[in-house]
């Protein structure tokens, strides 16, 4: 939430804030608002299981990372930015590992259908985008 807010307080009055209505896209309903709290909980929690990725080498990093961008993706929490936070996130993240982040890795189209995929359940696409990004 901080880091929504920090990225967009200057573009919406509700940055930072878990969105209230329901959205998706196509034919895919995003987290009900109700529920994103709670999910969100258990999805940091399970980061902090994982250290937050600060000791993982690639390829694992990659793979407990596209794990988590799918579930973030998968809740939501706002009506605008969720993408651009989730890779800033990501980065963040990579940068605490001490990984390198590629941000020219990050073809629009690629990232794009990766998020569509992780969100069907296949994270592969992500998980390969996400090692890409970080194997400079």
């Amino acid at each position: 939430m901080a880091l929504h807010h920090h990225l967009f307080q200057d573009v919406y009055d509700w940055t930072g804030t878990a969105r209230t209505i329901r959205i998706g896209k196509g034919y895919n309903w995003f987290c009900y608002p109700e529920h994103i709290d709670q999910q969100m909980k258990a999805a940091f929690a399970t980061l902090e299981g994982h250290s937050f990725l600060a000791d993982k080498r690639p390829a694992e990093f990659a793979t407990l990372a596209a794990e988590a961008l799918a579930w973030l993706n998968a809740i939501h929490p706002f009506r605008e930015g969720n993408g651009r936070t989730q890779l800033a996130f990501l980065s963040m993240l990579a940068e605490q590992a001490g990984l390198p982040f590629d941000d020219d890795q990050l073809a629009r189209d690629r990232v794009i259908a990766a998020m569509i995929d992780g969100f069907g359940g296949d994270e592969d696409p992500l998980c390969k985008l996400t090692l890409d990004l970080v194997s400079a």
